[in-house]
């Protein structure tokens, strides 16, 4: 039997402008800075018990750190179904254009986007996976 896990605790970033995408997420999700990595980037406060690290690319290098990486990567944040409209809202007032809205099988509904380093960020509510 193996042994268990409490879930996921950090998701990473990978970006050219630290400063810049930790003013987006604090403006547009309220994440907040918890931790400074100096040149190397910032851990911000992305929920309860969620932690977003965002990473300079190729930052860590010269410490021989395994944290970079490239690419548009994707991550999804968990909302109410009676936020979603609220935050068309709310992207539309900040001048972020929605990707795509999906409705899937099981009810759920996602709004994509992209933060200022074209990672694609989704809201999704209860209803998109069987354990969500």
């Amino acid at each position: 039997m193996h042994p268990k896990s409490e879930g996921i605790l950090e998701s990473s970033l990978y970006v050219e402008d630290v400063a810049g995408c930790a003013r987006f997420y604090e403006k547009i999700f309220g994440f907040r800075v918890i931790g400074d990595f100096g040149g190397r980037g910032c851990a911000m406060a992305a929920g309860v018990r969620h932690v977003l690290l965002l990473f300079k690319k190729g930052a860590s290098r010269d410490i021989q750190s395994p944290h970079d990486g490239a690419g548009d990567l994707h991550l999804a944040f968990a909302i109410a179904a009676s936020e979603l409209e609220p935050w068309e809202r709310w992207l539309a007032q900040n001048g972020i254009a929605v990707e795509e809205k999906r409705v899937w099988p099981r009810g759920g509904q996602s709004l994509y986007f992209r933060d200022p380093e074209r990672n694609l960020l989704e809201v999704a509510t209860p209803g998109v996976w069987s354990i969500y």
